[in-house]
């Protein structure tokens, strides 16, 4: 097994292990929510990306489908929104809050400037890791954006108990 099967192997187990660590029963409805989204603008944000030849996935699962990061785009970086929104610390000060917001696009910015530097997954072609970090932050924010939106709508339209 090569490297690369590895690294995106691990990802997929690693995700969906710590899946149901950090999203409990009661966000279940929260997580999916933010999943499908998260899954619509990667497929988007993504597709356009790598159709304009700006990155490039020599190494991937379903590469005769789609040139598109199956496992980060439509796995991985959902599952990260998913929890990113139902872990959003509201009640924090702006400090934190703006550690959270960039915290989680670097820590994963960082991972893909060491994979795109050592293997196969990603090559950059016409990209730099800034657009990365930027593109991953602005996803994060419309996701959670739109998560707050639609959960305040379900939550305004509930019957009241009887």
């Amino acid at each position: 097994m090569n490297i690369e099967l590895m690294i995106l192997i691990g990802s997929i187990a690693f995700t969906v292990l710590i899946l149901p660590l950090l999203i409990k029963r009661d966000r279940l409805l929260d997580a999916l929510i933010s999943f499908s989204v998260m899954q619509a603008m990667t497929w988007l944000f993504g597709a356009l990306v790598v159709e304009e030849r700006l990155i490039e996935y020599p190494a991937d699962f379903f590469n005769f489908a789609t040139r598109t990061s199956f496992t980060f785009e439509y796995f991985i970086f959902p599952a990260v929104g998913a929890i990113f929104n139902v872990h959003y610390p509201r009640g924090s000060s702006r400090f934190v809050q703006a550690l959270y917001i960039l915290g989680i696009p670097g820590a994963i910015t960082a991972a893909e400037v060491l994979i795109e530097h050592y293997t196969k997954i990603i090559d950059y072609v016409d990209w730099k890791w800034e657009y990365s970090f930027l593109s991953m932050t602005a996803t994060l924010l419309l996701s959670y954006g739109y998560y707050r939106w639609f959960i305040g709508r379900i939550r305004r339209s509930r019957l009241p108990e009887v």
